[in-house]
């Protein structure tokens, strides 16, 4: 922070309007007020002021709004929502009060804010492509269950098929009356079919061309294109976690914990972190232990928890072969060393020869 800034702003932002405290070093508030959530109002606001030291939390607006006061001389804080139960556990809780709690933790310990640091523009842009894909595809499923559905009440039923060849197969299968009714549907979805086939395309360049780390990542079977270039683009820079046991947690692949005295319960993990990303993992690993996945120390320490860990016990491997796929993937972008899928057994090979007298 600048040794000259004398003011700490608490920045509420709202999809129409942003509310703000101001505090001076004493901690006395100068001014509570709103302002328009616009890239105008906000310029026109805040260059006005000193250099000051702002918090906000992450959020929808909160990428473009840090920049643009960044851009104006401040330092900028973007708050863990996730972290700030000061916030969302309070009884009174309202734009003004978290606007005036912001600032408060920002004049005492930036810390206290955990604060987090947005991707760069050209990585969310390029990330976006994904998502566009995702969106699309999650609207190709919705049309195909609404079809099949539809089919199913009249009496009918549809083959099993691909998404890709659905229409086709379903278009002979359609009852003569509810043709009227479905086959704009199946046009849509053949519509879908083809722009999902251009978003492959270029997701395929872009981790091939423009982000060759990808090509690491997909060394292992069963993490796709799709998983390594979100995985690379998400965390952006493989240096930002000083051990590769730490993305884990930021994914939101650990169990919560509530211990206290001798309790210590069982509880679902943090979901914390990129629901994205975290779901791309998922996928990857309920492949790996599938009936295809490959035969490999991953694969078969998975199957060893799901066979002796009780209830739930096979959703509990996934999540912990997700877990270990996410450390190994982030220590092969790291270190740049190629993927060993038998890494365990060769160590305990290794351990017992050394064990063994010369």
């Amino acid at each position: 922070m600048d040794k000259n800034s004398t003011l700490f702003i608490g920045l509420d932002l709202g999809d129409r309007w942003s509310h703000l405290t101001i505090l001076d070093l004493e901690g006395q508030v100068v001014e509570e007020s709103r302002v328009p959530t616009t890239g105008g109002a906000l310029q026109k606001k805040f260059s006005a002021l000193p250099a000051a030291r702002i918090a906000m939390e992450v959020g929808t607006h909160s990428r473009w709004v840090s920049q643009a006061l960044r851009d104006l001389g401040h330092e900028v804080l973007v708050a863990n929502a996730r972290k700030l139960r000061v916030i969302f556990d309070n009884p009174r809780k309202g734009d003004r009060a978290d606007s005036h709690i912001l600032a408060r933790l920002a004049r005492l310990d930036p810390m206290l804010l955990s604060p987090i640091e947005h991707r760069s523009p050209q990585a969310q842009a390029d990330l976006d492509v994904l998502r566009s894909r995702d969106a699309l595809v999650r609207s190709r499923t919705l049309l195909i269950n609404h079809v099949r559905g539809v089919v199913k009440s009249a009496g009918g039923r549809i083959p099993s098929s691909s998404a890709r060849t659905f229409p086709s197969r379903a278009a002979s299968s359609l009852p003569e009356p509810l043709r009227p009714a479905l086959t704009p549907i199946l046009d849509t979805v053949s519509a879908l079919n083809l722009e999902i086939r251009k978003y492959d395309h270029e997701i395929e360049d872009l981790g091939t061309s423009k982000y060759p780390d990808c090509q690491r990542l997909r060394q292992i079977q069963g993490v796709g294109p799709i998983t390594a270039l979100a995985f690379v683009l998400t965390l952006e820079n493989p240096r930002r976690f000083a051990k590769s046991r730490e993305v884990g947690p930021a994914l939101g692949l650990v169990p919560r914990r509530d211990q206290s005295g001798g309790q210590d319960p069982q509880l679902h993990i943090t979901k914390t972190g990129n629901a994205f990303l975290r779901r791309l993992v998922v996928g990857s690993a309920q492949y790996i232990l599938g009936p295809f996945g490959p035969d490999c120390d991953l694969r078969r320490w998975g199957l060893r928890l799901a066979n002796h860990g009780g209830k739930n016990a096979k959703k509990r491997a996934v999540v912990a072969v997700a877990r270990k796929l996410a450390i190994v993937m982030h220590r092969l972008w790291k270190t740049g060393d190629d993927y060993n899928p038998e890494h365990s057994a060769q160590a305990v090979t290794l351990r017992l020869a050394m064990a063994q007298p010369a």
